[in-house]
């Protein structure tokens, strides 16, 4: 029975070699994943579709996040990239920090950027309207793992304790390693995947500095008031929508409208002090704009602006382009805005 049952698929491989070796030509082009990310171009969402404010004041005009489509590469787009002009090559190790590191490590960074943009939007849009918000729960994850520390930490690990304190918020966590000295071991109590484990590590000097060995980043819970609910989508992720989502919490929290009825689109990561800082893909984003009929583009002062500038002479785009360097500065050019 099995002498039988090999000779039919020798029979079968005989008779349609040619369609196997076309499919896993197929398969090997469009599947087969390499070590890059193809951006594709980019477009706007509106923001206001994933922020809800109570009471919240409408607007004539709508403020949109900038994007661009992003996709791990094959084999065909690869290629492809070479002929498409607007399509654009990125290896994976510019998003990662070292070799150790893979995909899911970049995309859970992603998605803490994205929930430290809600975290900074909150903060300086309710600070600047005079609305109450307060901290009231904050997690502590592990960010980046440097390459020269030997332990099992893994990225995406939270930390609760640290030698049997419970950790509160970032500033604890820094206070209660500043205790210790160079070699002391210290063991970390993390949850990973919903469990908890007890890891030792050890402090080290790198660069005259005491370390630990990673970097750990802060995930806030907001209580406000009026409140608030942002709601994005598991795919959305990164902190470029910082800027944007801080004007449009903003603008439903005032009366102002500082839409002035126009389609305001833009990107910018945006810091705990209102800073706004440089993000990458701002060619595409640009273009998704005024594809999607925006009047204004906002985008970080310096290289991206100038980038900005330099592709809308180039292309002749219709679009009014504005650099920020503060949420404030934002803010001032979009009042000064004729309605």
């Amino acid at each position: 029975m099995f002498i039988n049952f090999y000779e039919k698929i020798k029979e079968f491989i005989k008779k349609y070699y040619k369609n196997i070796i076309f499919f896993v030509i197929l398969y090997a082009l469009f599947m087969w994943p390499l070590d890059y990310y193809i951006i594709t171009g980019g477009g706007i969402m509106e923001v206001g579709d994933r922020i809800e404010v109570e009471k919240g004041a409408t607007s004539k005009g709508n403020f949109n996040l900038a994007y661009v489509s992003e996709s791990r590469a094959t084999i065909a787009t690869y290629i492809l990239s070479y002929v498409i002009p607007d399509w654009e090559r990125l290896k994976i190790s510019s998003y990662t920090y070292d070799s150790l590191e893979d995909a899911k490590d970049v995309n859970f960074r992603s998605n803490i950027d994205l929930l430290n943009a809600h975290d900074h939007a909150i903060k300086n849009a309710y600070l600047k309207a005079n609305k109450f918000y307060q901290v009231i729960k904050t997690e502590l994850y592990i960010y980046y793992i440097d390459k020269d520390t030997k332990n099992s930490l893994k990225v995406g690990d939270k930390i609760l304790e640290v030698d049997g304190k419970k950790i509160s918020d970032l500033e604890d966590f820094k206070t209660t390693l500043s205790t210790y000295q160079e070699n002391d071991s210290i063991q970390l109590l993390v949850e990973r995947n919903h469990r908890k484990k007890k890891i030792d590590v050890t402090l080290y000097k790198k660069n005259g500095k005491l370390i630990l060995g990673i970097y750990v980043n802060a995930v806030r819970t907001y209580k406000t008031n009026p409140v608030i609910k942002i709601k994005f989508k598991r795919t959305e992720s990164g902190p470029s929508g910082g800027i944007i989502e801080t004007l449009d919490i903003y603008n439903k929290l005032t009366r102002k409208d500082i839409t002035r009825g126009l389609k305001i689109a833009g990107t910018g990561e945006i810091d705990s002090e209102g800073k706004v800082l440089t993000i990458g893909g701002v060619k595409h984003k640009l273009l998704g704009a005024v594809k999607e009929n925006a009047d204004i583009f906002i985008v970080p002062k310096g290289e991206n602006y100038q980038e900005c500038k330099q592709l809308k002479k180039k292309k002749k785009l219709k679009i009014k382009i504005i650099g920020v360097s503060t949420f404030d500065e934002a803010l001032e050019k979009l009042e000064r805005l004729k309605k």
